[in-house]
């Protein structure tokens, strides 16, 4: 059984899929607190779903593109029942994760969306960068920016760790309301960062606090 905060179809808002039509199915439960975090109604509140209920809500939609996300997913054993029912019937699978937990299960047929914790999330030390070894070409690694700080250490691991070299893409992101995101783009466009600058497209279209969308 799975605890499921909600099941959406709305536009994929991020990542380089952002603007494609998707059903996201949001698990609950997360076992980091963000400072940032904008979805912390996805903590504790979820009804409990079997595997074939989440897959009949996702075919109730015409999208073949689903994201699972949270909360954090990978808390939840069935995710990966799911994950596999979804691939079998030819369903485009991503999987957004704070990347503290082992990815080694996630096969690589999935698109895995790793979302690296900068300081100015207060999560940072929790990371796992052994994750870096399940990496492919065809998954992104994203840093939620706040300030400088944040920056600067998005900008040290992409080079520590190879990121570029090492997944499809990298995605910074400011803090919506909080980073300009002019900023954001001056400081890689000054560093020459090979990274792409993103903007949380579905808060500018429904608005910052919109849920389901």
């Amino acid at each position: 059984m799975l605890i499921v905060n909600e099941i959406f179809h709305s536009i994929q808002g991020e990542s380089t899929h952002a603007g494609r039509p998707c059903v996201f199915v949001r698990l609950t439960g997360c076992d980091l607190r963000c400072t940032w975090c904008d979805t912390a109604y996805a903590f504790h509140d979820g009804q409990r779903m079997s595997v074939d209920d989440v897959v009949t809500a996702l075919e109730s939609y015409p999208s073949r593109l689903a994201e699972l996300t949270g909360g954090e997913p990978l808390l939840q054993d069935d995710v990966y029942p799911l994950i596999d029912r979804l691939l079998g019937a030819g369903w485009d699978v991503l999987v957004e994760t704070g990347g503290h937990l082992s990815l080694d299960r996630v096969p690589a047929a999935v698109t895995k969306i790793v979302d690296v914790k900068c300081p100015g999330s207060g999560e940072a030390a929790r990371h796992d960068w052994n994750n870096v070894r399940w990496l492919t070409a065809r998954d992104e690694v994203k840093f939620v920016v706040r300030d400088r700080e944040d920056y600067d250490f998005a900008r040290d691991a992409i080079g520590t760790h190879r990121l570029g070299a090492r997944c499809g893409a990298v995605l910074l992101s400011p803090v919506h309301g909080t980073l300009a995101p002019e900023r954001l783009a001056a400081w890689a466009l000054e560093d020459g960062l090979d990274a792409r600058v993103q903007l949380q497209v579905h808060k500018y279209i429904w608005g910052a606090d919109a849920r389901g969308v």
